[in-house]
């Protein structure tokens, strides 16, 4: 008797003990060790929403995740319409890690309970297979037209929800390979977006994942700090706010200076930050306030 309770109780604690080693591992994915997000006391909550659409760029159907500021429906019943921020993800992260990790809803709560951005929508494109290491560059390329799908998530949104349907009321943002994804649909777009946002990335293409067997002239064309220069006009006609910020101590730094400075040659409003830190997400939650506060004042502040 003594001996089978023995090797009961082992079996509990060996499943106890794997669970839990199973629920650490399973909560530092998805939040990096870092706590998980939750709004202060007295702080009103925005609600996540996931909608499908049949994607004509992808041919497959697809899905954006879609962030609603608090107070959304009481808003929209009385008429009022919404700016738009789109978030490009990075290529080791997913939709979900804006939220889960960079707390990009409960910062954008924050912010409007203090008055200081007026209630926007945020909208994470889903254009990828979900892979942490999904490297797409949001690029058209043979594997997939990802710029393209991008485009389509705005159209989607536009027809199903109060936005501001106009290039003012909509900013395109991402970190590492989103922030370069950002700034070169966002160039290539001009008529769609009135705020573009970098944070981490790079501006110049390289032969290397959808790109290595691109040719000069195609990596020049997916090269912003390249083709800027071919679009000046245009910029005179619908000028843009960009933010750009790289950790000081992160490798693509070099390179955010030089294209901030032919970003200001073309006249371009560009704000540029190089704060503590490094590659990671450390770094992108403490700026995350600071990014989506950017993208509401280009929005018109607190209205």
């Amino acid at each position: 008797m003594r001996l089978r309770l023995t090797i009961v109780l082992a079996a509990l604690f060996l499943g106890v003990g794997s669970y839990g080693a199973w629920a650490y591992v399973h909560n530092y994915e998805l939040y990096r060790g870092f706590p998980a997000p939750s709004d202060p006391a007295g702080i009103a909550s925005g609600t996540l929403v996931e909608r499908y659409f049949p994607s004509t760029a992808l041919g497959r159907e697809d899905s954006y995740l879609l962030y609603e500021p608090p107070g959304y429906r009481r808003l929209a019943a009385s008429g009022t319409r919404f700016p738009v921020l789109y978030l490009l993800h990075g290529s080791n992260s997913n939709g979900e890690t804006y939220i889960d990790v960079g707390r990009a809803g409960v910062a954008l709560d924050e912010l409007i309970a203090a008055g200081r951005t007026r209630p926007f929508l945020i909208v994470i494109p889903l254009s990828t297979d979900g892979s942490l290491t999904d490297d797409t560059e949001w690029a058209n390329d043979a594997d997939g037209r990802f710029e393209s799908e991008v485009l389509d998530v705005v159209h989607q949104v536009d027809a199903h929800w109060p936005t501001v349907p106009a290039r003012s009321g909509r900013a395109l943002a991402g970190l590492s390979m989103g922030g370069y994804g950002a700034l070169n649909i966002g160039l290539h777009h001009l008529s769609a977006f009135g705020t573009l946002e970098s944070w981490s990335g790079y501006f110049t293409q390289t032969r290397s994942g959808p790109f290595a067997s691109a040719s000069s002239a195609v990596l020049r064309a997916n090269s912003p700090a390249a083709y800027a220069p071919t679009v000046a006009r245009r910029l005179k006609r619908l000028p843009l706010h960009v933010l750009l910020y790289t950790g000081k101590d992160d490798p693509l730094a070099h390179g955010q200076a030089a294209f901030a400075s032919e970003l200001h040659g073309l006249g371009v409003s560009v704000r540029t930050a190089a704060p503590p830190g490094v590659h990671d997400w450390r770094l992108w939650r403490q700026q995350m306030p600071h990014a989506l506060l950017f993208a509401g004042n280009a929005f018109g502040g607190s209205r």
